[in-house]
């Protein structure tokens, strides 16, 4: 006899798989749809947990969310990795925003002034004091700042991670795509598809063209870079992201496109811009070009909550440039909305509501939490659930 799913998640990135594995963990039925997952906008992702360096002018809300996100993420890291068994590539050492020029150093000044006047954690140096923390920058920077509490993460190791903490708990991948919602037979489903969202759910999800490049230093050495470094180089806006096993990740274009394809104009761009600013990466092998999607919205916030009119429909989507720093905050309230039905204050000025023109009480079925299973093969479960 087949058993009803409680929880189906279709989208298999970063953040449904947190969703998927805090619900498993919860004692729930959960499928996974994806027909491949972390392919997606995670695949090209550089990792970076910006709280503040990612705060921009105007979106306070969204500011409020990230720190809360970021402030979970050593507890989520560590709760994850044990459970994989493995190294998220999770750091901590800090993230370096630094200008080339007077024009780029005054850009990211107000930017600055903005930050600290939200009480952010972010402290302006001088050149010296720069080249003390990196000595790698170019002799041209200007000046610069540090946001300490900016990590890393790689979204890699992170979405390996996440499916093997969720399957572990329960959770069953099914690995087919979903072409209408109707299609999906569980009790609750959570959308999580990123730009995959909008034709399953009328949403207003956007992709946004992202290209990215991965270096890798010299003779398989660390990089010398021990910082996130978000840079201004003569107008153009750049970071760098060392790993310890000698990548270095330089991105990102931001563009109203729909492809996927990798440009030579934008690699020039980024290219030029990381050397400005790091000399020493002229040297570095060029490993990698690649381009993703991301899923943004109109205010560029996400879509967390249940859709009006929908029955038994969550959103998790719309994280745009957010997703991984986003994922531990957005699995414990879409799952605390799956398990009591009730959602938490948090979520209130993300909700579909915002976008769908009509009015929701932001509540959903509950689902009653079950005590985890234990020691059913994945051979069972897709028996039991397929």
């Amino acid at each position: 006899m087949l058993t009803r799913p409680d929880v189906a998640v279709v989208g298999a990135g970063p953040v449904g798989l947190a969703i998927a594995w805090r619900c498993a963990a919860r004692g729930l039925r959960v499928v996974v749809h994806d027909p491949a997952p972390g392919s997606g906008a995670s695949h090209v992702a550089a990792g970076m947990l910006s709280p503040v360096a990612e705060a921009y002018f105007g979106e306070h809300e969204l500011t409020g969310l990230l720190a809360e996100s970021a402030a979970r993420w050593p507890g989520f890291a560590a709760e994850l990795a044990e459970a994989a068994g493995t190294d998220l590539g999770y750091r901590t050492e800090g993230t370096l925003v630094v200008g080339l020029t007077g024009d780029d150093l005054a850009e990211a000044g107000r930017l600055w002034s903005y930050q600290q006047g939200l009480g952010l954690p972010i402290t302006p140096l001088r050149p010296s004091q720069l080249r003390e923390r990196e000595p790698a920058l170019a002799p041209r920077v200007r000046g610069g700042a540090v946001a300490p509490g900016d990590h890393q993460v790689d979204p890699r190791r992170l979405v390996a991670a996440l499916r093997t903490a969720a399957e572990q708990a329960g959770a069953v991948l099914v690995p087919g795509a979903v072409a209408r919602l109707a299609d999906v037979d569980a009790r609750v489903t959570v959308v999580a598809a990123g730009c995959g969202a909008a034709a399953l759910t009328g949403l207003p999800v956007r992709p946004v063209k992202g290209q990215v490049l991965r270096l890798r230093a010299p003779g398989g050495a660390a990089p010398e870079l021990r910082y996130v470094i978000r840079g201004y180089a003569d107008g153009e806006s750049v970071y760098l992201v060392p790993r310890t096993d000698g990548e270095v990740v330089v991105g990102a274009t931001v563009e109203e496109r729909a492809d996927t394809e990798v440009t030579a104009g934008a690699v020039l761009r980024l290219l030029r811009a990381a050397v400005d600013l790091v000399p020493d990466l002229a040297e570095y092998e060029l490993a990698e070009a690649s381009a993703g999607l991301r899923p943004g919205t109109p205010d560029n916030a996400p879509i967390l909550g249940a859709l009006p009119g929908r029955p038994g429909v969550l959103a998790a989507t719309g994280h745009h440039r957010h997703g991984v720093v986003l994922t531990p905050v957005t699995a414990d309230l879409i799952t605390e909305l799956v398990v009591t039905g009730v959602a938490d204050p948090l979520l209130a000025p993300f909700t579909p509501a915002r976008f769908t023109g009509r009015d929701g009480d932001g509540r959903a079925p509950a689902v009653e939490a079950r005590r985890p299973r234990p020691d059913r093969s994945a051979s069972e479960e897709e028996r039991t659930w397929s």
